[in-house]
């Protein structure tokens, strides 16, 4: 895959003045561009115009092209469109909180999540339901038994269950078509956050009337190698038909009079404003050239470098590894959190990233529950590090660091990675680096970044 994303080959500053390629492990938050995303806008761009009025050619072929995309997110995740609908938005925060808005809602009404979700598939339920989190093991997976046991309690009162296909910080993989049938035998509906899983993974939502069928489907284009600014939400028409949508303006009525509103139909009802089409084009392209690589190649290629990556993690002095470091356990996706015993994980980011050239993530991921608990924090040392992070103090904030792979990183860039840590083990590194309480990041003294260099507006 690596001929077929944008940048690859790209030379990026490190602190001692020289020049390095890029090795870029933090797709977990968002993935460099596909070369058919950025190939599809440049073909389309010309063209672009407003959608669904016009009557321009360029309209007429601007709205095509957007309903196109539509049907291939629909068949990226095997949704049938004859009871479903795909609503575009920002991206898969957006489209959770959309959701949030549209079930019907009140002090009695129960979400369950689990303690291991992104903050996106936690807090936008807080405001609307009461919300029930099922527990994790001490290895950091689903406690199931708690999932039955909190489904049977709740189950009366329930609306929705909502679950990560994949952990965003220890990349586990969720049994989402079992929990979903537990969930339908419950009487309720599901949700799979799957801005995680999508671009590793291949998803089926399965027929309606299947028991194991997937409700709803959240997805992200930026973690799907178009980070153009587009999230995606896959779910039953019936959801949204009985309730005002969370934006309202242009597009999203049929009549509108002095006193009266009639909503338009789906998905239209549910994209107010001028739709992401550009967005949108990139996001479908995408789909559709991880569809004809086959996600299950992308799969095997993972495996094999996940266990790859676990094993030669193991080589570094003091490694920590949080969650499975099993290489034989697959029931995950290439996301691996680690620190280095007696460093702080801002640091250690740090000195990858000036140093080595290497992309990574450090804190907690929009996952604080999930990361304290693997870090096995008191309840006393939560509470601290809380007090002193509101008061503006960031810098002793607790966290790991995250490599996380995509579909064209290499066993190179693995050992590019195991390389610095293990000189950043031993001391062996050159910047004198100081903490910025305000943001907790480590920046090397006297360094002025030259980003002049690389990429400025012209004014």
């Amino acid at each position: 895959m690596r001929d077929r994303i944008l940048g690859l080959d790209r030379e990026t500053p490190v602190l001692d003045g020289s020049t390095v390629t890029y090795v870029n492990l933090d797709n977990g938050a968002s993935s460099p561009p596909m070369m058919a995303s950025v190939q599809a806008l440049n073909d389309f761009m010309p063209y672009y115009s407003s959608v669904h009025r016009g009557t321009g050619f360029k309209s007429r072929l601007s709205t095509r092209i957007f309903d196109e995309a539509r049907n291939i997110i629909a068949e990226f995740v095997k949704a049938d469109l004859t009871q479903n609908t795909v609503i575009f938005g920002k991206n898969a925060s957006e489209a959770i909180n959309k959701l949030a808005h549209s079930l019907p809602s009140g002090k009695d009404c129960v979400v369950i999540t689990t303690r291991m979700e992104h903050h996106s598939n936690d807090l936008p339920w807080r405001d609307h339901f009461k919300v029930v989190h099922v527990d994790i093991l001490s290895d950091g997976r689903l406690d199931e038994d708690d999932f039955d046991r909190k489904l049977a309690q709740y189950k009366d009162n329930l609306t929705l269950v909502a679950v990560a296909g994949a952990a965003n910080v220890t990349g586990y993989i969720q049994p989402i078509h079992r929990l979903a049938r537990k969930v339908h035998e419950a009487g309720s509906l599901i949700l799979i956050d799957a801005a995680q899983l999508a671009p590793h993974r291949e998803i089926d939502m399965k027929p309606d009337n299947d028991p194991e069928h997937l409700d709803f489907v959240a997805l992200a284009g930026h973690k799907m190698y178009a980070p153009y600014g587009t999230g995606v939400l896959i779910g039953p028409k019936h959801a949204f038909l009985n309730c005002s949508p969370d934006y309202s303006g242009g597009g999203t009525v049929s009549v509108v009079t002095p006193n009266e509103v009639y909503w338009a139909g789906l998905p239209d009802k549910e994209e107010a404003g001028s739709p992401n089409v550009a967005g949108a084009v990139a996001m479908a392209a995408s789909a559709l050239a991880l569809m004809k690589y086959t996600m299950k190649n992308i799969e095997k290629h993972e495996i094999v470098l996940t266990k790859y990556a676990l094993n030669r993690l193991k080589e570094v002095p003091g490694i920590i590894i949080y969650g499975e470091n099993d290489p034989e356990k697959i029931d995950r996706v290439g996301v691996i959190p680690f620190n280095i015993d007696g460093i702080p994980h801002a640091l250690l980011a740090a000195v990858l990233g000036y140093e080595g050239g290497i992309g990574v993530r450090s804190g907690c991921f929009c996952a604080h529950p999930y990361v304290v608990s693997l870090l096995n924090l008191s309840d006393e040392e939560a509470e601290s590090w809380r007090d002193e992070f509101l008061a503006g103090d960031k810098s002793k904030m607790p966290g790991m660091v995250r490599m996380s792979l995509g579909c064209y990183s290499t066993t190179e860039d693995v050992d590019r990675l195991i390389d610095m840590l293990i000189k950043v083990a031993a001391g062996d590194y050159k910047g004198d680096y100081e903490v910025v309480k305000e943001t907790g990041e480590y920046v090397p003294k006297g360094y002025s970044e030259p980003f002049d260099d690389y990429f400025k507006f012209n004014r």
